[in-house]
């Protein structure tokens, strides 16, 4: 895609204000929405939404030759450079997949190679990781890694780690070689339903969240797992619903930010440091913290309004949703100016549980997908699987259904490779829609529920069903349906999502056990 310019503020209301003819203003303010997100600093300028969105129509997609350039672009020095979409997690000193889906953006995927027959290694543990849990008064045995479940594999001492938390109320640290423990997992008080953080900046760190109430940062550094700070889903005022933690945080410049199912979203900086014992240390003060909802929404869905979802950044914006269907933009670059709290720049209501995470690309365009539980008009109107462009009035680019079951809608993170956006649902559908259109190119039935998000490295797309099938498919040519390259069975449902790294892939079941796959 050639490089957009940069419009000035006043050019870019003019332009808005302009009258219809020529080319309409839907096309005008879609042009526009691209070329602003393009540029440094996506959060300074964003518009709020009105609750009464349309769809609206996106060009059709055309190609074009880059033009080069020897103008050298200043050093980016907001939080998150847009244009670090789809790579690495932003300016990491570890390598690995280090939070779910790899990066603040929420579109990293792995390394490859990816196995071209995939076979099991190793399983973990010799039996099943599971544990009685609670919710609304009943009690369940929880087995294995479930949603969103996606293991973190980084290198540390010559040595890559696979790191997790599972249903048996455990963080577990393991040898991707041979899938033993390298020091003892750390237990918490109930299940853990999301993804691990690695500290990106090389501290001897994971963070995640239990159903047990707390958010934690725990040190391993020493021969066994030590909490060394933890945060309760009562440490702030008010709330809204339960005190689960699923979100998986991101850690940038010394901060953590993180959505818990209390309703809130949560600031802390971390004063990290190493002692003179050469041990990680850390005096995490909590910086922000803001109610995830409004009076308008509460109003609308009542007070399950939980932050399910892993925060993304892109620029100065901090985005996420809730389950009462708020996608959210907020504005953190005061933190880094020292100018003020952050600010809530962005509003749109889907008008149902989003619980999948806002996945940003290199434009600041907003993919996501929301579940079909309220069965309400907004949510008819929206549908279940989105595109925004935050700068717009009307944000909804596109969108596409999936209502026709009493309980559908999407649940996995959708997945982007080139100009084609992959979605899975509760229904079972595997659907690829043009990128830049919302239109449905191909679609394929697996086995319900699709709750694991789709990972593409190298151009295969792997995904898991609820048979126990993890499946590889060919999405290097995106305008065809992808042939299937192969199939693993597995023992029992796949809702966690995969991890690729380095010619593996990890990947726990509800069956109680995770699996490293290899060509051997």
């Amino acid at each position: 895609m050639p490089e957009p310019s940069n419009p000035t503020r006043s050019e870019r209301q003019a332009a808005l204000r302009r009258p219809k003819s020529g080319i309409s203003r839907k096309k005008i303010a879609l042009t526009l929405g691209v070329v602003v997100f393009a540029a440094a600093g996506v959060g300074a300028w964003l518009i709020f939404s009105s609750d009464n969105n349309k769809s609206v129509s996106s060009p059709s997609t055309t190609s074009t030759i880059p033009t080069t350039t020897t103008t050298t672009k200043p050093p980016y020095t907001g939080w998150v450079d847009p244009a670090s979409a789809f790579t690495p997690y932003y300016q990491a000193k570890v390598s690995g997949l280090l939070t779910f889906r790899g990066n603040p953006t929420r579109n990293y995927y792995g390394a490859g190679p990816v196995p071209v027959a995939p076979k099991t290694l190793w399983s973990y543990p010799g039996k099943a990781m599971c544990s009685l849990s609670s919710d609304k008064g009943e009690t369940t045995n929880w087995c294995g890694m479930g949603w969103t479940g996606q293991p973190a594999v980084f290198e540390r001492d010559g040595r890559t780690w696979v790191v997790f938390g599972a249903y048996d109320r455990a963080i577990h640290f393991v040898d991707a070689a041979t899938g033993q423990d390298i020091i003892p997992p750390f237990v918490t008080g109930d299940i853990i339903k999301g993804s691990v953080t690695i500290d990106p900046d090389g501290y001897p760190l994971v963070y995640s969240g239990s159903r047990d109430g707390f958010f934690r940062v725990v040190a391993f550094d020493r021969p066994v797992p030590t909490e060394l700070w933890r945060l309760s889903a009562t440490d702030v005022s008010p709330t809204k619903w339960n005190d689960d933690w699923d979100s998986s945080p991101l850690v940038l410049r010394d901060y953590v930010f993180e959505g818990g199912e209390n309703s809130q979203i949560h600031i802390a900086k971390l004063n990290r440091s190493t002692g003179a014992d050469g041990l990680v240390a850390v005096a995490p003060q909590l910086v922000f913290n803001s109610p995830g909802w409004d009076d308008e929404l509460i109003a609308a869905v009542g007070s399950e309004v939980s932050i399910e979802n892993s925060v993304a950044i892109s620029g100065n914006t901090l985005y996420f949703a809730n389950s009462g269907g708020l996608v959210q933009g907020w504005d953190i670059g005061p933190l880094l100016t020292g100018s003020g709290p952050p600010v809530r720049t962005f509003r749109y209501w889907t008008g149902d549980d989003t619980d999948a995470s806002i996945v940003v690309d290199e434009f600041g365009m907003l993919y996501g997908g929301s579940e079909w539980e309220r069965h309400n008009e907004r949510s008819k109107e929206v549908g279940q699987m989105w595109k925004l462009n935050p700068t717009l009035p009307e944000p909804l680019v596109w969108s596409q259904s999936d209502n026709a079951l009493p309980k559908s809608g999407v649940w996995g993170t959708p997945g982007i490779v080139g100009d084609l956006a992959i979605y899975t649902t509760y229904s079972g559908r595997a659907i690829g829609l043009d990128r830049n259109t919302g239109a449905i190119r191909w679609e394929k039935k697996l086995t319900a529920p699709l709750m694991g998000s789709p990972v593409i490295v190298d151009g295969v797309w792997i995904q898991g069903d609820c048979a126990g099938v993890l499946h590889g498919y060919d999405v290097k040519n995106t305008l065809i349906d992808p042939p299937e390259l192969w199939q693993v069975g597995l023992e029992s449902c796949i809702e966690a999502t995969p991890a690729v790294w380095k010619g593996r892939i990890v990947v726990g079941t509800r069956g109680g056990l995770i699996y490293s796959l290899g060509d051997g």
